[in-house]
């Protein structure tokens, strides 16, 4: 054996190592993210869950009779020295969480941060309390007061109280929704308290029990619907019975009354009673779906850790053996070639090099190559999301899928910086709302991206592929560039000309000159390859000179960067609305996404399915959208990402 194949022997087992131990990181950390998120869940809310819940009631109560003391209630000096006293032991839990370290939230840096902003809040709260006793702040000032602390308190529970989709993380977001709920009938139950109070309802105030009316019964049925299936059985029964019956009957006498007589027939015990009712149901409500929901999570968690252990115990003592048995063949080949009485071998001369444009070839060939394992891959895990029942499994197999879509997205792509055609192709057109939805399909952080319900045209078969890779860069990139709590919206326009998608996002945006430089970029692609830098963008000029579509960006109305496609007339076609959407037709083998984009099946040979699959809230109800209404692509389900 020569020096040079004991070389390559050596490189091919250094791969065949890194392939294994990222097979085996990968692996757990997957298994090992339901036991981090359990942790940190429950940690969080036994650490700072409790005294943030403490907090909010008591400042809800503290904000409630300090109007009504403004508005010249004697009766609540003494419940009002009371109730500050309370909202001050749930400061110092908060303070003192801030001030310690706990191990199990080594993760939760940004709540930490978030709380120590509620800290600095808290401690402004004595400034509002000194000028309220000595009747130098009215009412609004001090209930707006009340109402920023509040906010802040319901901003420490962010996303690291389930980052990881779960169970346990899906019914706590929904437990904290229902909370934020309350909290809208808690301003209302202080404006109304304090109009009685004061025995008048001014127009300002009547406009804002209207608003505040609105958005708490809508707020709460959408939490409701998030909640486990007990907790939607439960709220349904508190809606329809006598917890609800007597403040719905004050909402709505309030609301049909002129404003001259609003209040008249409505005594302050009256309404005490009727909304101490409701505030109460729904923070019982609150506690018993919390409870339930840790409760359901508590026997799945020794299970949790026994899989972990396993993937990452067991999987760590096989990776070590065999990298422990490959380091061993590598050495006695050096050895065996390093003996004397071996005769060491004449060496060939190198092989001179290939040509580039044999070099290219070679690439397109093997790429494709790449793209028929990945239509088999995809293949394969239709078969066996259709096979599997379980709906942990589901999920995870659902993530692979994505996965796959998304390397699949670069193979495509390569292929087409190299100048070929993809093999997956479509001879008829394609509804372009699907298109839009398979581009979402292929970018990380889809959850993030909504889009708009009306798309009335369709693409020229030969065009989709590209369109698709096009839009996925631009949505990529808008993803990229603004912040993870904001989204990135997808819609269309009609233009002379065509049709023009807009990919739209809540950015930072472009300077002129960034903008002037980007815009050139996308007119003008350089013939030798990408600049230093923005490479998405170049994909997505070149892409656009394939299949004749033209790409600008300006900055969007509310401080970010529009990106939009424009798609000439010979690209588009208007489709028959009246239809209603198209979908994957008869017998498809594909099931069919939530919110997700099916396209139908392309025609010739590589064809690959696509899917997606969405978490969280649907979008509103059809029938019940403004123009600029958008799809929310995530499903009311328990789904995971990585």
């Amino acid at each position: 054996m020569t020096r040079n194949e004991v070389r390559l022997i050596r490189a091919r087992l250094v791969v065949l190592a890194a392939v294994l131990i990222t097979l085996w990181s990968y692996a757990a950390y997957v298994t090992s993210q339901d036991a981090v998120d359990l942790l940190r869940v429950r940690a969080l809310a036994d650490t700072l869950g409790q005294p943030i819940d403490r907090l909010i009631l008591s400042l809800q109560a503290e904000r409630r009779l300090t109007t009504e003391t403004i508005a010249g209630a004697a009766s609540t000096a003494a419940p009002l020295v009371g109730i500050r006293e309370s909202t001050d032991r749930a400061a110092a839990e908060v303070r003192e969480f801030t001030e310690g370290h706990d191990l199990r939230l080594f993760s939760a840096r940004e709540v930490r941060d978030r709380s120590g902003e509620l800290v600095r809040r808290l401690n402004g709260l004595a400034t509002i309390r000194s000028q309220v006793d000595t009747g130098r702040l009215d009412q609004a000032k001090a209930v707006d007061g009340y109402d920023q602390v509040i906010d802040v308190a319901f901003r420490v529970y962010g996303p690291e109280w389930g980052a990881y989709e779960s169970a346990l993380a899906v019914d706590t977001r929904a437990v904290i929704a229902l909370a934020r709920a309350r909290e809208l009938l808690a301003r209302e139950d202080t404006l109304v308290s304090a109009a009685l109070t004061g025995g008048r309802l001014g127009v300002d105030e009547r406009r804002r029990l209207t608003e505040i009316v609105s958005n708490q019964r809508y707020a709460r049925t959408e939490a409701a619907a998030g909640l486990p299936v007990d907790g939607q059985g439960e709220h349904q029964r508190l809606a329809v019975g006598p917890e609800f019956a007597g403040l719905l009957a004050l909402e709505d006498r309030l609301l049909r009354a002129d404003t001259a007589n609003a209040l008249t027939g409505i005594t302050i015990q009256s309404w005490r009673a009727a909304a101490d009712t409701a505030l109460d149901a729904l923070q019982t409500l609150v506690t018993t779906t919390a409870r339930s929901s840790a409760e359901r999570a508590t026997p799945s968690a020794a299970g949790i850790a026994a899989r972990t252990g396993t993937v990452v115990g067991l999987g760590l003592i096989v990776v070590l053996v065999l990298l422990l048995s490959w380091a061993g063949t590598v050495r006695r080949l050096i050895d065996e070639l390093t003996r004397p009485d071996v005769d060491t071998p004449v060496l060939i001369r190198d092989a001179p090099p290939t040509p580039d444009g044999a070099n290219q070839q070679l690439f397109l060939r093997l790429t494709r190559r790449n793209q028929v394992l990945l239509r088999d891959q995809l293949s394969l895990l239709d078969g066996m999301q259709r096979r599997e029942r379980s709906a942990e499994e589901t999920s995870e197999l659902f993530q692979l899928d994505h996965l796959t879509t998304r390397i699949r997205r670069n193979v495509e792509k390569l292929i087409a910086l190299a100048g070929a055609a993809p093999a997956r192709r479509w001879r008829r057109p394609v509804p372009l709302l699907d298109v839009a939805r398979g581009a979402v399909a292929e970018v990380p952080d889809y959850h993030r991206v909504l889009i708009a319900p009306h798309w009335p045209w369709s693409l020229a078969g030969p065009a989709v592929t590209d369109v698709i890779h096009l839009l996925s860069e631009l949505i990529e990139n808008a993803l990229a560039f603004s912040a993870a709590d904001t989204t990135v919206r997808v819609t269309s326009e009609h233009r002379p000309q065509g049709c023009a998608v807009l990919v739209i996002d809540d950015g930072p945006g472009l300077d002129a000159s960034a903008l002037a430089e980007a815009n050139h970029l996308l007119g003008n692609p350089p013939p030798d390859g990408p600049p230093t830098g923005p490479a998405g963008l170049y994909a997505a000029a070149v892409l656009a000179g394939r299949c004749g579509a033209h790409v600008s960006l300006r900055p969007s109305q509310r401080g970010g960067t529009a990106a939009i496609v424009l798609l000439p007339a010979r690209l588009v076609t208007v489709r028959d609305t009246d239809r209603g959407p198209v979908t994957a037709p008869p017998g498809t083998p594909y099931p069919p996404a939530r919110n997700g984009a099916h396209l139908p099946d392309p025609s010739g040979d590589g064809e690959l399915p696509t899917r997606v699959r969405h978490t969280g809230p649907t979008g509103p109800e059809h029938g019940r959208t403004a123009l600029d209404t958008v799809e929310m692509p995530v499903a009311r389900v328990a789904r995971r990402h990585p």
